[in-house]
């Protein structure tokens, strides 16, 4: 089988320890020297790692992408050598393993011999873009959770709100909502300076909506769900103005993307976040 990598070394990462194989020769067909160390995980005995690996002359290193374990072993090894980051499946798929060979040794011969996929890995910035991404999908699908459960609340107290206003949550909701909270009723004559447009028309139905059998215990309830909206709101305002800084230098293909019917400016983002914006790291 053709050699294609001389100084190589391959990783089997776990939470506390890290398992490496160096596979080391001069020439193609010279005797492979082969050495297997185990180290810890902590930053020092990463940084440990890396020094050995730079005297062993090593250039290229793959490892397994199990889990997160990996994260923190590539930031480090980043920029030192060229890193394959493996999928466990694939590799574990490869013919032609012997029962005695360590996962380590094991990813080792597969990466010299050129085996071994390359998953995609994104740079830097792109990589803390899908970390933003990915939360603010995780925060969105709180804060409907918490709107869905005042929503419930209110119903059980037979406040129909809902029925007489499209959007509880919008202006002329929040500003129901937010006496609610503050007293623990709304009086009829609130009613008519806090709510705008075309509800101002209909504010007898407002007040009915509004008249139900509120409890201590179910105010209770809704005031902190409402305190958790407004937390989650400010905090994705904050995460959103934080994504448009890291989008400034991919302006030209987020303005691109949200040409597309039906893709926005949030779903463009998570678009570079998660492919990129370099197409030919794809094979199709």
């Amino acid at each position: 089988m053709e050699t294609l990598l001389n100084h190589c070394a391959g990783m089997d990462v776990h939470q506390e320890t890290i398992v490496v194989c160096t596979l080391v020769s001069d020439e193609p067909e010279a005797e492979v020297l082969s050495e297997t160390k185990t180290f810890g995980t902590t930053t020092r005995q990463l940084f440990d790692m890396l020094t050995w690996l730079e005297s062993k002359g090593i250039t290229h290193i793959a490892m397994e992408s199990t889990g997160i374990y990996w994260r923190p072993v590539y930031n480090i090894l980043e920029g030192y050598f060229d890193i394959t980051l493996a999928n466990a499946y694939r590799i574990k798929n490869v013919p032609g393993r012997k029962t005695d060979v360590s996962d380590a040794e094991w990813i080792a011969k597969l990466l010299r011999h050129g085996l071994i996929e390359r998953s995609f890995v994104p740079s830097q910035d792109l990589r803390e873009l899908r970390d933003m991404v990915r939360l603010r999908k995780k925060w969105v699908s709180n804060l409907t959770a918490e709107k869905n459960r005042i929503q419930k609340y209110l119903e059980c107290s037979n406040v129909k709100l809902g029925a007489v206003i499209s959007d509880v949550f919008g202006v002329s909701g929040r500003n129901l909502l937010t006496r609610l909270v503050e007293q623990g009723y709304i009086d009829a004559d609130d009613i008519d300076h806090r709510v705008h447009g075309n509800i101002k028309k209909n504010v007898t139905a407002v007040a009915e909506s509004l008249f139900g059998t509120v409890t201590e215990h179910q105010i209770f309830m809704i005031r902190g769900s409402w305190d958790h909206i407004v937390f989650l709101e400010e905090s994705l305002k904050k995460l959103e103005d934080r994504i448009e800084q890291y989008l400034i230098p991919y302006e030209e293909e987020v303005t691109r993307l949200d040409t597309i019917p039906g893709v926005n400016r949030i779903v463009a983002a998570t678009l570079v976040a998660e492919i990129g914006v370099d197409m030919d790291q794809f094979p199709t």
